[in-house]
C-alpha cells in the first residue's frame, strides 16, 4: 500500500469542512466535528471527554492547541483533535451522519486489513523463495569454488527418459572414448 489519502464524502451535500493536515494526521476542532456529524458542539465535547475518561485515548497525544486569529483581530487558543479522536467520536454519536461515517470508516478499515493481509502473505512467499534461491546459489558457488562437481544424483527419480537422452547425446558427440 502506498501513502494515500482516503476522502470521506457523505451522501448529503453540505458545506465543506477544511481540515488541518499536520504530523501525518488530520486535525479538526469540536465545531468542525459537530458539523461533520450534525451534532451540537456540547454533544461532541461530551463524547471527547468520555474518550479520555474511559482511557480509550490519551489527551497528551491526540490534542493540540493552536492560536487562531478571529475576525476582530484577537488571538484565541483553539483545541484541535487528531484522527483518533475523530474516529472515536464518529463511533459514539447517534445521528444519520454518524452512521454514514461508521459505515464508511468500517469499509475503509476492512479494505486496509484485507490488503495488508494479502500483502503480508505475498511478502512471506517472496521471502521463502528468496531464501531457497540463496541456498541454491550458495551450493552452486561452493561447488564451483571446490570444483567438486557431483558424480551422482544428477537425475531425479522419474527422469529415465531425460537420462537416456542425455547419455545418448554424450555418446553420439564423443570423439574418441567415454570414461565413466
Amino acid at each position: 500500500m502506498k501513502n494515500e489519502i482516503i476522502i470521506y464524502r457523505p451522501n448529503e451535500v453540505r458545506e465543506h469542512i477544511e481540515v488541518r493536515l499536520e504530523e501525518e494526521t488530520v486535525w479538526l476542532t469540536q465545531a468542525q466535528m459537530a458539523s461533520l456529524f450534525d451534532q451540537s458542539k456540547q454533544n461532541i465535547s461530551l463524547h471527547i471527554k468520555n474518550c479520555f475518561r474511559e482511557k480509550e485515548l490519551d489527551s497528551n497525544s491526540v490534542v493540540k492547541e493552536s492560536l487562531t486569529t478571529a475576525t476582530d483581530g484577537k488571538k484565541y487558543k483553539t483545541k484541535y483533535y487528531n484522527l483518533d479522536v475523530i474516529i472515536s467520536v464518529g463511533y459514539r454519536v447517534k445521528s444519520k451522519q454518524g452512521t454514514q461515517f461508521r459505515i464508511w470508516a468500517t469499509n475503509v478499515l476492512r479494505d486496509y486489513l484485507l490488503k495488508g493481509y494479502a500483502m503480508n502473505q505475498r511478502m512471506d512467499r517472496i521471502e521463502n523463495n528468496f531464501e531457497n534461491l540463496s541456498k541454491e546459489v550458495q551450493q552452486i558457488s561452493l561447488q564451483l569454488k571446490t570444483q567438486d562437481l557431483p558424480t551422482q544424483g544428477i537425475f531425479f527419480d522419474g527422469q529415465i527418459f531425460d537420462a537416456y537422452a542425455f547419455t545418448s547425446e554424450l555418446i553420439r558427440k564423443a570423439e574418441k572414448e567415454i570414461i565413466l
